[in-house]
């Protein structure tokens, strides 16, 4: 059995309506600290991140404590937009949370599939740090449930799941919190 620990990005700079790729703010780097350091008590295992900047830079203080390098995974990356129009994006995302899957087009539903293919493809426990629908995707895969949000996993929290040959499970929710799509 593999352990997947998927990691939230500390608290960002800017909402979903402010920039396209924001960096962490200063709770956000207080966050990543503090996700490294619950970590940090496990036995080093490779280390993923999406490539979008707030998910990198929470990766970093683990990282740097085990002196391992970061794989960025794309297919870990936050849920693709139709749009980077940053105030249509929001709404559209707000919409699409209050949804399921099947309410979405192929593209995102191919994007949900990439990312279970993913974590189905891990053949060593791993700690990925990634995104609030990202991390519902996979607690959505494994519970069988089409809603695209499960749960509200809180920023700098650890969701651990396992994949016993090509199945996924929770093993346990990270820290919950309302989130707001700004």
């Amino acid at each position: 059995m593999v352990k997947i620990y998927m990691v939230r990005h500390g608290k960002a700079a800017a909402g979903f309506d402010g920039h396209l790729d924001p960096g962490l703010d200063a709770l956000g780097l207080n966050q990543a600290q503090a996700a490294a350091a619950e970590l940090a008590k496990l036995e080093p295992m490779p280390i993923y991140s999406s490539p979008l900047a707030r998910a990198r830079e929470t990766a970093k203080p683990l990282a740097s404590r085990w002196g391992a390098q970061i794989s960025i995974e794309p297919r870990v990356a936050e849920i693709p937009s139709p749009t980077k129009d940053l105030a249509e994006r929001s709404s559209w995302l707000r919409r699409a949370m209050s949804g399921t899957w099947n309410d979405l087009t192929p593209e995102l539903q191919h994007w949900r599939n990439a990312l279970i293919g993913c974590l189905l493809d891990l053949d060593t426990d791993s700690i990925i740090f990634c995104h609030y629908i990202a991390i519902n995707v996979a607690v959505g895969a494994a519970r069988q449930d089409d809603r695209l949000v499960v749960f509200p996993p809180d920023n700098g929290s650890v969701t651990i799941l396992s994949n016993d040959a090509g199945s996924l499970a929770v093993l346990e929710l990270g820290r919950s919190a309302e989130t707001v799509v700004n």
